[in-house]
This record gives structure tokens, sequence and C-alpha cells, in this order.
């Protein structure tokens, strides 16, 4: 998981501006409705629900701003109707990625996903193209300063999760899909805090990149993380640490 850590290890260091922070929060109110929409207003008999209300909270979003997007989705509110759309396609090198968006236009969203790829040296591909190579896992991130290795091992490993890591300042959980809420209840009821919690793409093997490649890489991610109907976006990539960290924060 080398590759995946330290993107996102990096990313969680990285200052949230204001307009940054407006972006996040345009991405987590789609999720919240659209979870709300699949499954219903009801956070204790929808997961999906329950886990973007969780995530928003934990990103500071106000409980009106919350609220009114569950009833937006449950349609108790008027609002705009997203749909939820994975693209598939290769980076600098031959990397995989998955871009996973949700869209009030289908066609605009492939058009700009079409031409972020292509700017950044990669291109779109055909679905089901690079999905088979990543497995869906829960992953959470936990301050180091706040608890031993040893102790947090034992406490999530009971809870249902499948590994730690160490992460610069952080450790990193990875749960199955099924554990993921079920370990993040045990680290609440422990009162360790979340520093961030998610489902993503796990990649079963990585692709070295580095110099001009590496570079382009970066920006790819970069590109597709600004974009407004992109909730998430995960690739396969491995890049050394240190020149990952100086191409994010240039």
């Amino acid at each position: 998981m080398s590759g995946h850590s330290k993107w996102h290890s990096i990313r969680h260091k990285k200052a949230v501006t204001d307009s940054k922070r407006g972006r996040l929060f345009t991405r987590l109110i789609k999720e919240v409705s659209v979870a709300a929409r699949l499954g219903g207003g009801d956070v204790d008999s929808n997961p999906r629900l329950r886990s973007a209300v969780q995530i928003a909270k934990d990103a500071n979003m106000p409980l009106d701003n919350i609220k009114r997007a569950i009833m937006k989705g449950t349609g108790e509110l008027p609002g705009q109707s997203f749909d939820a759309v994975t693209y598939e396609g290769y980076g600098p090198g031959g990397v995989a990625v998955i871009v996973e968006t949700l869209t009030d236009n289908k066609n605009r969203t492939v058009a700009e996903m079409r031409f972020i790829f292509s700017k950044h040296g990669g291109n779109l591909g055909e679905s089901g193209s690079v999905l088979w190579m990543f497995e869906k896992k829960g992953y959470i991130a936990i301050d180091q300063e706040l608890i031993s290795e040893e102790k947090l091992f034992e406490l999530a490993l009971e809870a249902g999760a499948e590994d730690l890591q160490s992460e610069g300042d952080s450790f990193a959980i990875y749960t199955s899909f099924e554990s993921f809420e079920s370990v993040k209840q045990a680290l609440e009821t422990a009162d360790i805090p979340i520093l961030s919690s998610e489902m993503t793409m796990i990649p079963q093997t990585y692709v070295r990149l580095e110099g001009k490649q590496a570079a382009q890489m970066v920006r790819l991610m970069e590109a597709l993380e600004d974009h407004d109907d992109v909730q998430s976006a995960h690739a396969n990539f491995d890049i050394d640490e240190a020149e990952i960290e100086a191409l994010a924060n240039s």
C-alpha cells in the first residue's frame, strides 16, 4: 500500500484554504444528498448516509447544511439530482487511475475528464479497464501522538481492522468494506479522535515513477481532485516520498 499511503500522507498534511474548503463542502453535500436519495434519510438504517454525515461533521460542516442536504436527497426540499459515475483511465507510465464522480451532467463531466487526462500525459479508458486492479477498503487516519501503535493495533484488530501502518506522523488503519463502520465506532467509543476516514480503492500492484512522469502524475491527481464533480481519485503509482512531497507542495 506504499503508493497509496504516501499520497494520503502528503494530501492530509496540506492546509485547507477557504477556497478548497468550499469545494470540499460541495463534494460532501453531494454525497450526503445521494446517500439519502438512494437509502433514505435515516442515518441509523442507511450506512452510506451515516458515513457521509460523519465525514461531513469531521470536516466541520455546519449541521444545518447537512440537514438540508439530507432533505434535498429525500425530496423534502428541492435540489439537483446527481448521478454516480466512475471513470477509469491511465496516467503517465501506464499508471491505473479510477475517478469517482457525482454529476448532474454526464456529457460535460466525461469531456472534462478526457481533457484532464490528456493534458497530464494520460488517457481515459473503457469501463472495466483498470477497476480489477483495485480492492475497496476503509481508510482511517489517527494522530500518532494520541495513542501507542501497540494499543491502537490491538483495539483496531479486535474491531475488525485488517492492517495498521505508520504514515509519517499518523497511523493508517485499513479495513474491509463491511467492518469500516464498526472500527470507526470502536475508536469513537474509546475517545480516539479520527483525523480522516473514507472508503478508498487500494491497488494490488504499483507502478514506479520518477522525474517527469512523477511530476505529470502528481499534477494529474491534483487536477482530478480539484474538479467539482470528483468525489475521489485513486491510482497505483509509487513515487519516492521526498519527491512526491516536493511536487505536491510546489
